[in-house]
Order: C-alpha cells, then structure tokens, then sequence
C-alpha cells in the first residue's frame, strides 16, 4: 500500500517546487541557474533590487554584476560570445542607478567587477596552468572593453588567487584602454588565507614588490577572511604601500550550517573592525563582501561618518627596493651586504647545468635550484643559452615554470642577450625579476629595448659598463658609461635610480696581459665612483671573474679577497656560488 503524504507536506512540496521554476525562469534556463550574472540580461529586477538596498545604505560605490563574465567562465555556459555586451549591459545598468543616486555633496561610482578566470597560470597542475599570459591578457581585454562601453568608473580586478594571472589582468586592461581611448583607474584586491597567503602561496611584501610598480591605483584584499585575518597583511600595506589601500572583508569566515555557509560576524563588529582600519592603517576604501548586508553597510558608513572618518588623507610610504619570488620578496640591500645571486642554473657557466637542460632534466634543474637556496643564494641566475638548441626562449620558460611551480623562494635573474627571450621570462615569471643585462656596445637600440621591458613588466636591470669601445678597463671610464646609461634609463624610460644594478665588470687576473695588470683595482674604484656619483642605484659583480683560468685551490680564496675590498667600496650584490 502507497501511503499519500500528509496535506500539508504536499503543499510544501509543490510550494518548494513552484519557487525552483520561478527561479529557473528568472535565470532563463536550467543550464543557467545559480549563475548570476545572467541575471543582468534575463531578470534585470533582481540585480537592480541588490544595487538599491545597498544605495540606499548610503554608499559611495556599487559594483557590476560581472564577476564571473570572462570569456572563460562564460564558455562553461555556452555563453562566450557574448562578453562584451553581457558586461555592457552590466554596467549600464549599474551607471543609471549610480546616476539616479548621485547628489552634489555625494556622488556616486561604479566599479567594474572582474573576478579570477578560473585558470592558474603559476601552478603545477597542467590543466589549470595550460594557458598563456598572452590568453589571460586578451580574456581581460575583451572584459574590461564591455565594462568601459557601459560606463563604470574604475576597474575593480578582485578576489585574485594567482599573482600571475593579475599582471595578465593589468596587461589586459592596458590594451582596452588604447581600444577605447579612455584611461580609468585600476584597483586590485588579492584574496588571502588565515594564514596570510594567496592560493598559490605568495605573501603581502611579494604582492606589493609585484604590483606597486605596476599601473595601478589601489591596492588590497577582499573576500576569503572576516577582518581579524586581513589585519596583518593590512597593517604590512599601511606601512609599506605607495598606493591607498583597500579592505574588503566576508562577514566572518563561513560557517557550515545544515550545508549551507553562514558568515556569522554581526553588522556592529563589522563596523568596529573597519573603523580601527581607517583610523590604525590608514586604509582608504572599506567595504563588504561575502555576507555583509546592507545592514553591515549601513553601520559602516555611519560609524565612519561618526568618528570624521569619512574622509580622510593619503598615507604615502615608499617601499624599499626589492625583489620578488612568486612566494616572497627580498630585499635589493641586504644588511650585511652583498645580495647572493646563485650562479650554478647557468648553462654558460656549469657543465653539470647545461648536462640537465641539454636533457630537459626538470627535476635535476629543480634540484640543482634548491641546493643553491639551501647555501644561501638570494636570488638565482637563469641561463640557458647553448649552440646546442635554437629554442633559447622555450627553455627559459620551461625552466621558470619548473622553479615556479614547486615554490622556489628565491627571486629570478634572467640572465640573457636577447630581449625577445626576456619577455618571454618576464610572461612566465609571476615574480619581480632582475633582468641581466644590457650595454651600449652595439650603441643605444639594445638597451632601449630592455629598459621598455624593465618598465612595461616592473623589473629591475642589470647594466654593464660596456659601450661602443668594449669593456671599460679603467675606474673613470666605467663611471663614464654608468652615466650615459643611468640618463637613458631614467630620463627616457622612467626607471627609478633603485631599478638599476650597474656591474663594473673585472677582467680574469691570468689573462698575462700588462694592461690589465690593475684590473681588480679599476673595479673597485670604479664601484665607489658609482655609488657616490649616481646615489640610489646598485653594484653588483660576477666575482668569479676574477680568478678564471687560475689554479682551482687558489680561485676561492682569490675571489673572497677581491669580494671583500668590493664591499668596502659598496657593492650591493654578487654573482656567486653561495656554497664557496
């Protein structure tokens, strides 16, 4: 016997049931439910309702309902072709609300939303990372081109987990602006965990060293943690940052209730934790994301408004100089002095190396990496130019991916001579790189070349003083073309002082040849003419040099005794073996 459910049970049901086709009908389809952005075209209401309530709380700036409208996530929705006007539409619709709420005293904004692809470029997994930056970039483009064509304010790149895919981003977006001939404003917001890492493992002095040379204009977190966990990596931007600082957190960290996440952290204690973020850290945009409400909102502006916190200044700091691993950033000046850069990844230099690479050893490559971190390198040396392969480029980008993929601490030096090969690195390295080298013996075309990548891809340069003569033997001529190179790249390009590591060169001690009897002597001086003539650059030196064709008990020693006048005479960094 069938039992026919109770009345009331039946009215439920059908109750639940009418409720999931009103729902799909809202979303247009059943392949398209629980995807919101879609909403904007086919139930425009409920996205307009969400922009009211939180209006209504008073404000400054709403965003699209764009998220997840990317090329790439479209795609899982069979709707790829229609980036540009899904986004369009997104924030033409966000525009017209902004417009209706704006008053004289207050006007309101609107932030385009653009959220993380899905894609992690910097990861070891080969689905995930199986794209380019060039794919990424062109993604973000054609995003934020529907975003600019509807009239937001500002882009908001947000909830980034891979750093990698965030400078694709910027990349991206560079590009829309020349498409459209309008510059607007960028704000980046990385999401990070409890324990103050993006998914990928990188930390805040990594995301700042990353990104604060970058063209963007803020710079923050949002999503992921309720403040409490955001207040470390806060408080590291309000002393560290060049750019205002935004703090969006959840409401808490979720909470599973009868499967469904609750963000238990209340409006009030919300309000409390953004107040000491203003007013501790100098954070210049605040706000709410998962589970805050307009209840949350609400508190929050008139808290801020209460304690004259409303508006409030800009905390300028200008962060050292440094360097930076997908995973952290080093220093440019250590304290002691020098900067080790390992140089056994070197295929010019190391056998063994060039034995691995030869035969796309991976793993050996890794390991011979790691040994050098162990040792105490800072930074590593990357080269892998031989007669042996033409596909110099293809190399350098499996081997960074390698290094990068496992979580190699140490910050990448791109050791080559040909800028296409550079750029090639400076699209797989999610780190800030020092990009070793560039002179003028060919005269200016070649340094100008690798001072336009220095400056599109934030990173630093290593500047040989070499010109259309040869190599400077003699202090004064060493200084001479450090000059010439310094007003090149600063003038023209806009590099700071602090992105230039200018290295004198030495000649080898058994070259037998009068004239460079006094080589090592030249160097130093020519170091110490450098550091009080052009302040706020850097030295550096392949010490080994020095020693080359001597007897192998004799080089270590040789080179420790010309490494340590070096430092007197202020060299910052050095090209070694960090094991001898």
């Amino acid at each position: 016997m069938i039992r026919r459910p109770p009345r009331s049970t039946q009215s439920r049901s059908s109750a639940a049931s009418d409720v999931y086709k009103r729902q799909v009908e809202a979303y247009g389809s059943r392949k398209l439910f629980g995807f919101h952005d879609v909403l904007t075209l086919s139930y425009p209401q409920a996205v307009e309702n969400i922009h009211r309530a939180f209006l209504e709380t008073g404000v400054d700036v709403i965003e699209t309902n764009t998220f997840r409208s990317n090329r790439l996530t479209l795609a899982e929705v069979q709707l790829a072709d229609q980036v540009v006007s899904l986004n369009r539409a997104a924030a033409q619709l966000s525009r017209r609300l902004a417009n209706e709420y704006s008053r004289s005293d207050q006007p309101r904004f609107v932030a385009g939303s653009m959220g993380p692809t899905g894609k992690l470029p910097s990861s070891s997994d080969p689905e995930l990372s199986k794209i380019t930056f060039d794919e990424l970039s062109e993604v973000y483009r054609e995003q934020a081109l529907g975003l600019i064509q509807g009239g937001v304010d500002l882009l908001l790149l947000e909830t980034s987990q891979d750093i990698l895919e965030v400078k694709a981003a910027i990349f991206g977006i560079q590009k829309a602006f020349a498409d459209t001939g309008r510059v607007l404003p960028i704000q980046v917001q990385i999401t990070m965990d409890t324990s103050g890492h993006m998914l990928l493992g990188t930390d805040i002095s990594a995301a700042l060293t990353i990104l604060s040379s970058m063209p963007i204009d803020v710079l923050g977190l949002n999503c992921s943690t309720g403040p409490e966990h955001m207040r470390e990596p806060i408080r590291y931007l309000s002393q560290a940052s060049p750019l205002p600082i935004v703090a969006i957190p959840n409401a808490g960290l979720p909470i599973n209730v009868n499967g469904e996440a609750v963000y238990p952290l209340q409006p009030e204690p919300f309000a409390d934790s953004m107040l000491e973020f203003v007013q501790r850290f100098h954070v210049n945009v605040v706000g709410g994301c998962c589970g805050t409400t307009p209840q949350h909102l609400k508190l929050l502006v008139d808290t801020l408004k209460q304690n004259n916190s409303y508006k409030i200044s800009f905390h300028h700091s200008v962060p050292p100089p440094a360097l930076a691993s997908a995973i952290q950033s080093v220093s440019m000046k250590q304290e002691p002095p020098p900067l080790l850069i390992g140089e056994r990844c070197n295929a010019q230099g190391s056998r063994d190396f060039k034995r691995l690479l030869l035969a796309e050893d991976y793993d050996g490559i890794l390991s011979v990496a790691r040994q050098q971190v162990d040792n105490g390198a800072h930074a590593l040396d990357i080269s892998v130019a031989v007669t042996e392969r033409t596909d110099e480029a293809q190399l350098m980008t499996n081997v960074i991916h390698t290094l990068t993929a496992a979580g190699i601490p140490a910050p990448l030096v791109i050791d080559t001579t040909e800028p296409s090969v550079m750029e090639a690195a400076l699209k797989i390295a999610p780190g800030r790189c020092l990009l070793n080298s560039t002179h003028l013996e060919g005269g200016k075309s070649k340094a100008e070349a690798v001072f336009k990548l220095a400056k599109t891809y934030n990173a630093a340069v290593i500047l040989l003083t070499i010109d259309e003569e040869g190599m400077a033997k003699t202090a004064q001529r060493k200084l001479a073309i450090a000059q010439r190179l310094y007003k090149i790249a600063v003038d023209e390009f806009q590099l700071q002082p602090q992105d230039l590591v200018f290295d004198c060169l030495t000649f080898t001690l058994a070259s037998g040849d009068p004239e460079l009897a006094n080589s090592a002597i030249e160097t130093i001086e020519g170091i110490r003419l450098i550091k009080q003539n052009l302040p706020g650059v850097f030295t550096s030196l392949g010490v080994s040099n020095l020693s080359f064709g001597l007897a192998k008990a004799a080089r270590p020693i040789l080179n420790s005794v010309f490494l340590y006048h070096c430092l007197q005479a202020g060299l910052d960094m050095a090209i070694v073996n960090p094991a001898q």
